[in-house]
């Protein structure tokens, strides 16, 4: 859910020593993996705090990418300005919106949170006409910014005066969806071409979050009176499959059909955690969540469209 439009500027180049599951496989198993996410932080806040969620999900994810680095006898990066501009990006991308979604579904439902993290594209569009002056808005662009924020106030009943949602767990959920471009531009200002593995870069990404959160935690929770086993299982998954082997497997997506296919991975993930807090965690579902969500979805899409190159 972090890093996609981030490896667009360093993508590896496909290995070619082994076959691959096929990429379809790997795409679909991505999409249930970071859908599935957000019940598992449900599932997770149940028995313990936001930040403790949020840091046991940095400690798993950050040990299944240790294991990957031990496995290709990678190395982490070198140079205090590189790890000062990585701790900026592990705030971004890890520590801060993992956090935020922690805190919000203690008061909006896992499906509400799936679909906020959606609006993270139009998020990035706007963040990028500003800060990146590569990036020219389109008429059809503009059109899907407009139109994903429609399905925002769509979603949250805008017209009802968003009765029966909570303002403070809402504006949370968007909170972590915006941090997310934030972080990815600075990535393509700052670690653009560092020469450093995908791996590396992520794996000391990782392990800076980790370690703002361990020094955050304590601050703000206490140690647990009895330790949750079903909690403590969802955090253990959220952070070996939802955070470490999710990046593992985008990661190879990305070398093998590019950032664009990999990233169409955003407009599955509201819909599987849709369907599996309705289904496992028996959330409610109004009328305006889908509808909202198709909306969203669709002026996602637009946002990420790029104007055809003359030929001639």
């Amino acid at each position: 859910m972090s890093t996609v439009a981030a490896t667009r500027t360093q993508s590896p180049a496909p290995s070619r020593t082994r076959p691959r599951l096929d990429w379809r496989l790997r795409f679909g198993a991505l999409s249930l993996i970071w859908g599935f996410s957000f019940l598992l932080i449900k599932v997770g806040t149940d028995g313990y705090a936001p930040f403790q969620v949020t840091l046991g999900r940095l400690v798993f994810g950050t040990a299944v990418l240790a294991a990957a680095m031990a496995v290709k006898r990678e190395r982490l990066p070198r140079g205090g300005r590189l790890w000062a501009h990585m701790a900026v990006a592990a705030f971004f991308l890890n520590a801060l919106p993992f956090s935020l979604f922690a805190y919000s579904e203690l008061t909006i439902p896992s499906t509400l949170a799936g679909i906020c993290n959606a609006t993270s594209p139009l998020w990035g569009m706007v963040l990028s006409l500003v800060a990146l002056s590569e990036d020219r808005p389109t008429r059809v662009r503009v059109a899907g910014l407009g139109l994903g924020f429609l399905g925002v106030l769509t979603v949250l009943g805008a017209w009802q005066g968003f009765h029966g949602l909570d303002a403070t767990g809402t504006a949370m959920a968007l909170l972590a969806s915006l941090s997310y471009p934030v972080g990815w531009i600075h990535v393509r200002r700052t670690l653009a071409g560092t020469g450093n593995s995908h791996l590396s870069m992520t794996g000391g990404q990782l392990l800076l979050a980790t370690i703002q959160l361990a020094v955050v935690t304590p601050l703000f929770t206490s140690v647990p009176d009895h330790y949750a086993l079903v909690p403590l299982l969802a955090i253990a998954a959220l952070g070996a499959l939802g955070t470490g082997l999710a990046v593992l497997i985008q990661y190879g997506l990305v070398a093998e059909v590019g950032p664009t296919t990999a990233q169409m991975v955003t407009y599955f993930i509201p819909v599987i955690a849709t369907a599996a807090g309705v289904a496992i965690l028996g959330e409610s579902l109004r009328w305006t969540t889908p509808v909202g969500a198709v909306i969203v979805l669709a002026g996602a899409a637009l946002t990420q469209a790029r104007p055809r190159r003359s030929t001639s």
